[in-house]
């Protein structure tokens, strides 16, 4: 302490000695004062700036004050948690956090009781310019000119009667690189603490961040750097980029290292800043989520990059039906009124023919770009996800973001920070970053609201309180965010039951209720056909031809299918899996055994089924079919039954699709009976 006490008289004396120089002999005292503080003394005495001004810039009026906060509304809205965090950090330290807008104005300060009250002597509040020119050097109005981060210790300020602050700040800049603002911690020059300006820092680099992602919120973010520990922290560079390959934003860091200069409005192609192509990085990370890849950029640097947000979802690619000719996703795309491999399957592309799906289809398509909620409703599997999104798609919000929260999925106690968001330190557990809620990432697009039936009544409050004020307050924030979203709901419930069981709020219940469109179930549809083709295109994709035999179509047509849509994409999937090599037809020993139930079919169905699922005896005209002949032997049933396959499995080499179809019954079923042989 006393070492401290003794470099703090050593550098006042060494400042008073630099003023004397500079104002009585007009000396320049380069070295006894940093570089920056110099060149601003040098601005002020040219701008005819007196040291000894008493007055100048005193805070603005109250309208004065309101008209600045509200120029720099999202400035504010985001530093305002920062500021929290910070001024628990400095509590009791004889400070105050400061954050100003670009002309210098004080928007928002939070201190020590007994500090602020000093500082508002010198006219250190809200509503008061620090601009420079009115108040010489000072850590605010210096780090603006110098655009980088300034500390003002003691009689370093150009004016006398601010000797009594220490001060350090730190310019924060907007996405497109332009200055937002300044974040400062000002205090007692006795007081000087040597980590302050270390913090001003890392929290100017977090606010920068925060505006980068809110900005960018419709588009794909990349994080990267040049050193692989520092992809992930607030060091971090970060890239968005469009779906069409376009990098549309860079922070300073990632500007930095990858040789980036001035954005152009129309972004940078990928593969222009790359090596590598785009796709290649997204199939990487479809693959290994999370992982952190090297990429070397076209300057010859190597960075670190590690997505950081959503990849769109690949969708299934609609394909065309009749008697079960050949299928291949080409032909469909060929047929199908719209473009699936865009990720964008609009409501044209479920047009399949069935009439009340028609009937859905059209009442939706009347409130395409209106103000008008839409509420989905149908059993779980039906598609109604897949209806959103192509609700969106087909709209004027289809180059916005589309963000789906399932609300039955979700935890009570995390499904308010996932849809509100939060700032950092809000609760215990939060990320120091804090997190943008889905509401304000479906900013300029659509958000999805599925299983809304579920969400608790407390959230159903403050999701009723956003649709009506068109804001969100994320956890822990003092300011309202603006949010211009469009709402589509769905669950498998009856709201109007659950309204008068008082599980739902009626006043939110007209809220989400704007159009009402019903989805059938897959056992009421008349276009299973057409779906089943859909489906197989999506599976087989361009490189394969396969097709559905005619016993196994006529089956699908008459299975009451309990889990819709959904279950028959299950089913698809493992029967194309099952195919051998060479293999174009999908024949009942490819379906799953579940589907065999006798609860799930008629009593003819379930005979033919199980006919096909026990050994049967080729005819005699193709001996090398034949099934061995088994001695009984007074055994059992079971015990040659497994004999015979035993036998079967030798004559085959061990190959399972061959003794199947040997034994007439699915390599499923031989895979179980095998269990009980071993």
């Amino acid at each position: 302490m006393k070492g401290q006490l003794m470099a703090m008289d050593a550098h006042v004396q060494q400042v008073q000695a630099a003023r004397r120089r500079f104002f009585d002999r007009g000396e320049e005292p380069e070295g006894d004062v940093p570089s920056e503080v110099l060149r601003s003394w040098l601005r002020c005495r040219d701008g005819g700036v007196d040291a000894l001004a008493v007055g100048n810039g005193d805070p603005e009026g109250r309208a004065q004050l309101t008209e600045a906060r509200e120029r720099s509304e999202q400035l504010l809205n985001h530093a305002a948690g920062i500021m929290e965090h910070v001024f628990e950090q400095i509590r009791a330290s004889g400070s105050m956090v400061i954050l100003a807008d670009l002309n210098g104005v004080i928007l928002h300060s939070l201190g020590d009781p007994d500090f602020v009250a000093r500082a508002q002597r010198v006219a250190l509040q809200p509503g008061a310019s620090w601009d420079e020119s009115l108040r010489g050097t000072n850590a605010i109005g210096t780090a603006l000119i110098e655009r980088m981060p300034v500390e003002v210790l003691g009689a370093e300020h150009f004016l006398e009667r601010n000797g009594v602050l220490t001060c350090s700040a730190a310019p924060v800049f907007k996405p497109c690189g332009g200055l937002a603002g300044v974040l400062d911690i000002s205090g007692d020059y006795r007081s000087n603490q040597r980590h302050t300006m270390g913090l001003v820092r890392l929290s100017a680099q977090l606010l920068e961040k925060r505006l980068f992602e809110v900005e960018f919120a419709r588009q794909i973010l990349i994080a990267v750097h040049a050193r692989p520990e520092c992809v992930g922290s607030l060091q971090e560079g970060l890239l968005a980029v469009s779906l069409d390959g376009c990098i549309v934003g860079a922070n300073p860091v990632a500007r930095e290292a990858l040789g980036i200069g001035e954005m152009d409005p129309g972004g940078l192609a990928f593969g222009n800043v790359f090596r590598v192509s785009l796709d290649v990085f997204f199939d990487r990370s479809r693959r290994d989520p999370g992982s952190l890849q090297a990429m070397e950029a076209r300057r010859g640097e190597r960075v670190y990059a590690r997505l950081k947000s959503n990849l769109p979802p690949r969708t299934e690619v609609p394909a065309p039906s009749p008697a079960r000719p050949a299928v291949t996703a080409r032909a469909v795309a060929a047929e199908a009124p719209c473009d699936p491999k865009s990720g964008r399957v609009t409501l044209a592309c479920l047009a399949t023919g069935d009439a009340r799906l028609q009937l859905a289809l059209d009442r939706s398509s009347r409130v395409l770009g209106k103000d008008i909620p839409l509420l989905i409703q149908g059993e779980s599997g039906v598609g109604k996800e897949l209806f959103a999104r192509a609700f969106h798609y087909s709209g004027p919000r289809r180059d916005g973001p589309f963000v789906a929260l399932n609300c039955a999925a979700i935890p009570e106690n995390l499904i308010e920070s996932e849809l509100f968001g939060y700032v950092g330190g809000a609760f215990t557990g939060a990320r120091r970053e804090g997190a943008i809620g889905k509401i304000q990432q479906a900013h300029g697009g659509t958000l999805f609201l599925d299983e809304i039936g579920d969400m608790p009544l407390g959230m159903q409050a403050r999701l009723l309180r956003v649709l009506q004020e068109r804001s969100v307050t994320p956890i822990g924030a003092m300011r309202q965010v603006p949010v211009d979203i469009s709402l589509v709901c769905a669950t498998h419930r009856l709201l109007r039951d659950a309204v008068q069981k008082g599980s739902f709020r009626e006043d939110l219940y007209y809220r989400v209720n704007g159009l009402t469109v019903t989805l059938p179930p897959l056992r009421e549809r008349s276009d299973i056909g057409r779906i089943v083709d859909n489906i197989l295109a999506a599976e087989v994709g361009e490189s394969r031809t396969v097709h559905i035999g005619a016993e196994v179509m006529a089956f699908f047509e008459r299975y009451p299918w309990p889990g819709n849509v959904r279950q028959l994409q299950n089913v698809i999937r493992v029967a194309v899996a099952l195919l051998d090599e060479g293999e174009d037809e999908i024949r009942p020993v490819h379906l799953p055994e579940e589907l065999f139930g006798a609860d799930a079919m008629d009593e003819g169905e379930s005979a033919r089924i199980e006919e096909r699922s026990l050994p049967r005896q080729p005819a005699a005209a193709t001996p090398v079919a034949a099934a061995p002949a088994i001695a009984t032997g007074g055994r059992s049933l079971d015990q040659i039954e497994l004999e015979a396959i035993a036998v079967v499995m030798r004559e085959v080499g061990g190959n399972v699709s061959a003794a199947a179809r040997r034994l007439g019954i699915s390599r499923n079923t031989l895979y179980r009976k095998i269990g009980r042989i071993v």
